[in-house]
């Protein structure tokens, strides 16, 4: 007897968009429980292609659309022109697919932006009571996390690209904003699809309150502790952990690491400090016999740092979905440091002929029940 279960198949318009790249790559890591239907943008011209996406589909999570245009009625025609074609492409194949619509608070607000979402919404209620098919949208908070995209996304990923540039950030208008991390709000979208919840409304629930002016501050002591010191900022909560590590998403590694430590040589020997933090954290070593690679893993919210202090070691980064590999070559003649970027998978090889000698800090206590530790090959 076949006991297998049965995949949910997934579907996402605007799949490499911000949002989209975090719920394609998270949704990729459960394997058991989830198939993935490709997108692409060009679907959305290509009647053939999108009805084969769609009658593939169990789920399909609606994010494509126009966030900013100078001309704010592009936006609406094209947000309204996209949920359009979906429907058009539903009715053609008679889709019983569960559409889940990304819409925003800014409906409330009324501005161009916002009524677009607010029309497209009221469009898929109308159809899906016509058609049968379920539907639940979701009202959703500001969202900031890795790899957004700065002037676009998030006032966050506009500071955090700034200060990552050289660039001096500015608040033309401090005001108090209600946010949420990627993260957090991918694991709503899939306890909605696990649970087949549907809703013409639901109002997603931000997880922080906090002034333009604030972030500003922390992020700017980031610089200051972090990028010009490389010290770990003290991070006493879950949001700054994540703001932390959105920071991080837009620093240049190439242009950084291997970052080489200070050594203080004396007749004794040599004394280097490995890290400063102002946060708690967990440090380990390892040795790696000649020819042996560690590691080929990533997490998607762990912050660490490993150390090359004897032998010759290659540290390769790669961020997921992407062919680029940053290698970095250390030495214990020079003793030096990579940090590990979140979303990037990792590894360490000894290319020596002795021992490598290598020390790990990670910001928190391994947890066997929760290692965030997802293993992909470089």
């Amino acid at each position: 007897m076949n006991t297998s279960k049965i995949k949910i198949k997934i579907g996402i318009t605007g799949q490499s968009g911000f949002m989209g790249w975090h719920l394609y790559n998270t949704i990729k890591l459960y394997p058991e429980e989830f198939q993935l239907i490709e997108f692409e943008k060009r679907y959305f011209q290509e009647v053939a292609l999108m009805d084969r996406f769609v009658a593939e589909s169990d789920v399909i999570l609606h994010l494509a659309g126009m966030n900013r245009h100078e001309d704010q009625q592009i936006v609406y025609q094209t947000n309204l022109t996209l949920t359009d074609i979906l429907i058009a492409s539903v009715k053609r194949t008679k889709s019983s697919a569960h559409i889940f619509f990304s819409s925003s608070i800014q409906e409330l607000n009324e501005n161009t932006y916002g009524l677009s979402k607010r029309d497209s919404r009221i469009r898929f209620i109308n159809e899906s009571k016509e058609l049968g098919f379920k539907f639940t949208a979701l009202l959703i908070p500001n969202v900031f996390g890795p790899f957004g995209i700065p002037f676009y996304n998030s006032v966050v990923a506009t500071f955090c690209y700034q200060i990552n540039n050289g660039q001096v950030p500015t608040v033309d208008t401090d005001r108090s904003l209600n946010l949420i991390y990627i993260s957090e709000l991918v694991n709503i979208f899939l306890d909605l699809i696990r649970s087949g919840k549907t809703g013409d409304e639901i109002v997603v629930a931000n997880t922080t309150t906090i002034y333009v002016t604030d972030i500003l501050s922390k992020l700017m002591v980031y610089k200051d502790v972090y990028l010009a010191n490389s010290h770990f900022p003290h991070l006493p909560t879950t949001f700054e952990v994540n703001l932390f590590n959105t920071f991080r998403s837009f620093m240049n590694h190439k242009g950084i690491y291997p970052a080489k430590f200070k050594c203080h040589a004396d007749e004794r020997g040599l004394f280097s400090e490995l890290v400063k933090t102002f946060s708690q954290g967990q440090t380990s070593f390892s040795t790696t016999f000649s020819g042996i690679t560690r590691g080929n893993h990533f997490h998607t919210r762990k912050i660490e740092r490993f150390a090359v202090i004897k032998g010759s070691a290659l540290i390769q980064l790669r961020k997921i979905g992407t062919n680029e590999v940053l290698d970095f070559y250390l030495s214990g003649s020079e003793p030096a440091y990579v940090d590990m970027p979140v979303w990037y998978t990792h590894n360490i090889k000894n290319t020596g002929n002795d021992e490598l000698y290598t020390i790990f800090w990670i910001n928190e206590f391994y947890n066997s029940d929760d290692p965030d530790t997802f293993f992909e090959e470089l």
